[in-house]
């Protein structure tokens, strides 16, 4: 079909009556954002002559998206955590708000809870023979460059398989197996000690992998450890590091690499007087730079479902 309806009064009034908008009840920004959703569907509908076979194909798509639970790991595929992010550096540079650990997506598998310990937490609780022992150090600081007491530091990432605990499609992996969260002291200095990670590939059979398959894309994304952090008296950070030298640091799928966020890595001996599995060991130190509070708020803080084990 080449007709064109999307500007007729019957299709209009069917986008208002399918908002509400004629009501006074229910959530007005609900109402508001339906309606322009919904609009830009039915338009791109008309605009790209799409089919009715495509239509059904698309909202059968999405019950198998809801099915396998990988409605986020879509959002990171195709940029919407991204350009969330885009959005909020853009804010930053609108409030002159300057300087700072460069942000980055949080992903789909963090999960709440992880013990927490003071200035070190060794995380590897399980054993992996394919992965080498690393320590991720540095020091959490304010705008003004001095040591931020009492930042909580979570980190989390992937076994050599790829897999993160509680999330492990082989049931493999301990409860935070690692995962862990350190609060600083005077100094402002963090440690984790851990394993090397691995990059992941989403699900093969998955709804997402279908999608990027359509699309001719890969999956995969590098090596990489996620960190939330949290002070009082200034702003939640949200980012990442790759680990350098991963062959996937410019292609990931998620979208996720930042040049600031890829810390050399460095070898290490003493690692037998650190408990890690071998003597010899790589370093990274990944100084952490927060920002302060919006007219006393946290404009960074993010709303989204996560899940949370008591430890």
């Amino acid at each position: 079909m080449s007709v064109k309806v999307f500007d007729s009064k019957e299709a209009q009034d069917l986008l208002k009556a399918a908002a509400n908008l004629g009501s006074q009840d229910g959530n007005a920004r609900a109402k508001e954002i339906t309606h322009r959703l919904l609009g830009d569907l039915f338009k791109a509908i008309d605009d790209l002559d799409m089919t009715p076979d495509e239509i059904w194909a698309g909202v059968n798509y999405f019950n198998k998206l809801g099915q396998d639970g990988e409605a986020a790991l879509l959002a990171a595929g195709l940029g919407l955590e991204k350009f969330l992010d885009i959005r909020m550096d853009a804010a930053d540079r609108e409030a002159d708000i300057h300087g700072g650990t460069p942000r980055t997506i949080e992903g789909p598998l963090y999960v709440a809870g992880a013990p927490v310990r003071d200035g070190v937490s060794k995380i590897d609780l399980d054993a992996d023979a394919d992965a080498g022992p690393l320590v991720i150090r540095g020091k959490v600081t304010g705008p003004d460059g001095k040591p931020v007491a009492n930042a909580l530091v979570e980190c989390w990432h992937a076994n050599s398989k790829g897999f993160y605990s509680h999330f492990d499609p082989t049931a493999a992996q301990s409860e935070f197996n690692l995962r862990g969260a350190v609060k600083t002291g005077a100094d402002g200095v963090y440690e984790f000690r851990t394993l090397m990670p691995v990059g992941y590939g989403c699900p093969p059979h998955g709804a997402t992998q279908q999608l990027l398959n359509t699309l001719a894309r890969h999956g995969n994304r590098p090596a990489h450890v996620h960190f939330f952090v949290t002070s009082d008296n200034h702003r939640k950070l949200t980012t990442q590091i790759n680990i350098e030298g991963d062959p996937l640091i410019w292609d990931d799928f998620a979208y996720a690499t930042r040049e600031e966020l890829v810390p050399h890595v460095v070898e290490k001996t003493g690692g037998n007087a650190l408990g890690m599995k071998t003597d010899a060991y790589k370093e990274i130190e990944f100084d952490i730079q927060l920002t302060t509070l919006v007219q006393g708020k946290d404009n960074q803080l993010v709303n989204r479902l996560r899940v949370a084990v008591n430890a």
